[in-house]
């Protein structure tokens, strides 16, 4: 009797649905879109109202998150402002290498006449890296018989990047810069049964003692803790006899050094995957690899090896539409004289996400969690940022995209200048808000 009742009740409802169903399914969009764009406007007002909270109010922070799809703002919060990027510069430098480089990276320039092969350097950092181990080029200049001559003075540029900190000098993250670098321009030592050195030829320049200087300034002399319990590199010194030396040491033979290149038109020698350096760029956030990569791409443009060329290039040619055109320094982000905008970053993941393929650039960037980049992430459905964080003093920076529980893409630049509270708060404000835009979008 109740079902029957019941039935009676919703028959002419149903016999509407079924005669107006254009008009009721139209209703039915409208009343979902109303109660989405209703959250949308709740989650933007409770982060703009977290963005009160006192902790903020001696910072300056920036944050804009975009639709991948409809390219609506969800958030912008000085968003056209501009802030120092820290490593998140690199994201510039990715695109710039993924605009200009090949698949595989110019390794060498060369050119042979009737005796001689004239070979002269692009800036690809591969060669004998402590990661790459790379030895593409060393082999093809041990099969010739040729005499080879060196030319190293193509390289416009100086050994450190515009407003680098002076006293960084010994550390890892800060290496020379250079034409040809080999062993990534770092002195590489573990302890193996004795103390392990690479490249060997600084054994004796090496002493053990426990001090806070892990290199002269001025001189190739090292000091290392009595017991090393962990591998570490210490940048080199560089200089053109030095090259000769160790290219002469992997070769066994003579090298000649010219002040001139040969004038006919070069050849070229490619080496490793390009995408095999972004990726470890990335993941370590690696400053050398990310200065030498806008070297490579000026050394495909012209003669020469200089970052300005390669920033020049890519601004005019690929980024002319940005609003705010960057302060754009260095290649890495370690100079505090970069400025970019939260808007300019997200143009360039934009960019990225419309130019590259999906699966490859989401292998690129590393994931990211409230503890920092997760270098071996667990599966990838289980992780929704990916984006490349940068930090230096009082700075913490990260930029990325931003996978919704509802399946959206979002471009996101979330960025901190000038804080005074420890790196591990500020990740956890950036994370739960992207946290909340997750759940809710």
């Amino acid at each position: 009797m109740l079902l029957t009742s019941i039935k009676y009740i919703l028959q002419p409802i149903l016999n509407q649905i079924v005669t107006n169903r254009p008009l009721f399914l139209l209703a039915v969009i409208i009343a979902l879109s109303s109660c989405s764009s209703t959250q949308l406007r709740q989650t933007n007002k409770k982060i703009q109202l977290a963005f009160e909270d006192e902790k903020y109010n001696n910072q300056f922070t920036g944050l804009l998150v975009v639709d991948a799809q409809t390219k609506d703002t969800i958030i912008a919060k000085n968003s056209a402002k501009y802030f120092i990027p820290a490593s998140t510069t690199k994201l510039f430098t990715l695109y710039a290498a993924i605009k200009v480089l090949p698949e595989k990276i110019p390794s060498l320039k060369y050119v042979e006449s009737k005796d001689s092969i004239y070979i002269e350097g692009t800036g690809d950092p591969s060669w004998l890296h402590p990661y790459f181990k790379d030895t593409i080029a060393l082999d093809f200049l041990r099969k010739t018989d040729k005499t080879i001559v060196l030319h190293l003075t193509n390289f416009d540029d100086e050994k450190y990047g515009p407003g680098w900190a002076w006293e960084d000098y010994q550390y890892y993250f800060s290496p020379e810069l250079g034409p040809i670098p080999l062993y990534g321009n770092v002195v590489t030592l573990y302890e193996a049964n004795t103390l392990a050195v690479s490249p060997t030829e600084f054994t004796s320049s090496i002493k053990r003692a426990e001090t806070n200087k892990l290199r002269a300034l001025t001189k190739n002399e090292f000091s290392v803790p009595k017991i090393l319990k962990d591998t570490i590199q210490i940048p080199f010194i560089t200089s053109p006899e030095l090259t000769k030396k160790f290219l002469q040491q992997k070769l066994n033979k003579e090298v000649l050094v010219a002040q001139n290149f040969n004038n006919k038109s070069k050849n070229i020698l490619y080496g490793i995957p390009t995408d095999s350096i972004y990726k470890r760029m990335l993941y370590e956030s690696d400053n050398f690899l990310a200065e030498q990569l806008l070297f490579v791409v000026s050394s495909t443009l012209s003669d020469t090896l200089s970052f300005n060329t390669a920033k020049k290039h890519v601004l005019e040619n690929y980024l002319s539409d940005l609003k705010q055109p960057p302060r754009w320094v260095d290649g890495s982000g370690l100079s505090r004289y970069n400025l970019f905008t939260p808007e300019s970053m997200v143009v360039v993941l934009q960019k990225l996400y419309n130019e590259v393929d999906k699966k490859s650039l989401f292998k690129l960037l590393p994931a990211w969690d409230n503890n920092g980049t997760v270098v071996k992430p667990k599966p990838m459905d289980k992780h929704f940022i990916f984006g490349k964080s940068g930090s230096m003093g009082n700075t913490y920076n990260l930029s990325g995209y931003l996978k919704t529980k509802s399946g959206k893409v979002l471009f996101f630049s979330f960025m901190n200048n000038h804080h005074m509270r420890s790196s591990k708060e500020v990740r956890n404000s950036i994370y739960s808000t992207l946290l909340e835009i997750h759940e809710t979008y």
